[in-house]
């Protein structure tokens, strides 16, 4: 029976097969559209917001710990609500559920862009991770239920693809408009695509379901991920002020642990869970995840920390720091399509391997940068390293974690997947900074034991602990006391921000050395599970 809703497109498909593959041809391209538009709005408002923190920090008088929460409340809502999202789409409809996730970023963006203090900020901002939560899953699971299996890993490679392409004018927009206008005008950007990204779902995009979907939806598994990493975020993040020894400090953390053991203890019994723990039993999946978790880390750490670097203690605009985020995203824009295409001819193992280690490589170079370095080759250059590492990884990553679960679960393994990468970098955020805090506070800490300094110098010192930032303005006054004192912070947070950058060169080499010993190197997507034929695109139930 023909839906009385059909469009022109889906008559034509019932009518003739040469009508239904020229329709399924076009339902590709507004499907590839519609998903790029979606998934680059939340990449690009975490790079965007990363550039805007310092701006944002001093405009709302906001601790450094408490505008990590800005970061933080998204990654948070977008980690323990990935999974939700993507057996929401299986479940309800991945259309519809993408759908709604952009209706709530693009509102949620708009409460950020006019929140007048930085609580609201960070609520604003939590719930615009719940709509990235929702939309991101589904834009990988309708790619995989619409593209055939031959053709899905360039599909995915031109959806990273165009994606990067999109997100690498986020930072350098971000930064000039933090320049110009308003820190609060990077928010009012988003709405435009969304708008534009649900005109197109709701006009062009078949619906797609998972017919042996469980019939509920885990909520309780939700909210136990998200009190899990909520705790152990909080507590990671009052370490550098509190100490290890403080209850408060510990009582959190444990709460945190104890909460997700209970979380996995849920997901084995529960009737619908949103993360099977069946999947874990492959292998592959298991070995891509835990790449997923080291690599994205050491990519969170340390693109939380570089804009400190090149605005604090370099002394750089928030529009050169946005451009040193250039090379990185033109670059894996640019060979995402390829290294889709590689995975067919390779395999997995190679790429995930090599681009891992060359992604370590630039966070090393990226150590090594000191004042008297110049721009390009101390920024660019590394990230133009970071960015070939990352554009051999991401495509075959994202297609070897589709592949590796049959297709009625594509919207379950990509939510477990960006779920995992968000939980990287929501906790490498809060432990590189708990990490760069410490060393910074102990680093001036001993310049005040050893230093000859004034009463000034080390009244402007002591200002410094705990706020991880340079006063680079005061070194243009006509006073040696507090431009030594500047010196001193400087470095210290040059020394902190460095050490970072090891801890993330370390992390991708893990993640190298991971892929190493679990992937196999005939891991191509022909050894794919067995698929389900009615899990296809579909009219409405």
């Amino acid at each position: 029976m023909i839906n009385p809703r059909a469009r022109p497109c889906e008559e034509q498909t019932i009518r003739s097969v040469r009508g239904s593959v020229d329709c399924a041809a076009r339902a590709r391209r507004w499907v590839l559209v519609a998903t790029i538009l979606a998934s680059a709005i939340a990449y690009v408002d975490e790079s965007v917001v990363n550039v805007a923190l310092p701006a944002i920090t001093k405009d709302l008088a906001a601790s450094v710990a408490v505008t990590q929460w800005v970061i933080n409340a998204y990654t948070l809502c977008l980690a323990a609500f990935l999974l939700t999202g993507g057996a929401a789409g299986d479940h309800l409809g991945r259309r519809r559920v993408f759908i709604a996730g952009l209706a709530v970023f693009g509102l949620a963006s708009v409460w950020c862009a006019f929140a007048p203090s930085i609580n609201q900020l960070i609520v604003a901002r939590a719930i615009q991770g719940i709509g990235a939560a929702l939309l991101v899953p589904c834009s990988l699971a309708i790619i995989g239920a619409v593209f055939p299996e031959a053709e899905r890993g360039r599909a995915i490679g031109t959806w990273a693809g165009f994606s990067a392409i999109a997100a690498a004018i986020g930072p350098l927009l971000g930064g000039s408009i933090v320049d110009h206008f308003t820190w609060r005008g990077i928010f009012l950007v988003n709405p435009f695509p969304a708008m534009l990204a649900v005109w197109i779902a709701w006009r062009h995009l078949p619906e797609s379901y998972d017919p042996e979907a469980p019939p509920g939806i885990d909520w309780f598994g939700s909210l136990l991920a998200f009190a899990a990493l909520g705790s152990i975020a909080f507590g990671l993040i009052a370490l550098p002020d509190s100490g290890a020894r403080d209850v408060s400090v510990v009582a959190t953390l444990a709460i945190g642990i104890i909460l997700l053991l209970a979380f996995v203890w849920h997901e084995g019994r529960a009737r619908s869970p949103m993360m099977p723990l069946a999947l874990f039993r492959s292998r592959t999946f298991s070995g891509i995840n835990a790449l997923t978790l080291l690599l994205y880390g050491a990519l969170g750490g340390a693109f939380f920390l570089l804009p400190f670097d090149l605005i604090q203690v370099h002394g750089y605009s928030a529009t050169l720091a946005g451009t040193v985020f250039l090379p990185f995203t033109i670059i894996v824009g640019a060979l995402s399509r390829w290294s889709g295409g590689l995975l067919d001819r390779v395999g997995a193992r190679l790429p995930l391997v090599v681009g891992p280690a060359l992604a370590a490589a630039g966070f090393a170079l990226l150590a090594l940068a000191g004042p008297a370095t110049p721009y390009w080759l101390g920024f660019l250059a590394p990230m133009a390293v970071v960015g070939f590492g990352m554009a051999l990884a991401v495509a075959p990553l994202t297609t070897t974690v589709i592949n590796a679960v049959p297709a009625h679960q594509t919207g379950v393994a990509s939510g477990i997947n960006n779920a995992v990468a968000s939980v990287a970098s929501l906790l490498a955020i809060a432990i590189f900074l708990a990490i760069a805090l410490g060393n910074f506070n102990r680093a001036l800490d001993r310049s005040l034991e050893s230093s000859a300094l004034s009463s000034r110098a080390r009244e402007t010192i002591e200002l410094a602990h705990g706020q991880f930032a340079a006063g680079s303005s005061r070194t243009n006054r006509p006073d040696e006391d507090l431009a030594k004192a500047d010196v001193i912070i400087k470095q210290a947070l040059a020394d902190a921000i460095r050490l970072s950058m090891l801890l993330a060169a370390s992390l991708a080499l893990a993640g190298a050395a991971c892929a190493a010993f679990t992937i196999r190197s005939s891991d191509r997507p022909s050894d794919r599970p067995s698929d389900r034929p009615s899990d296809r695109p579909s009219e409405a139930r």
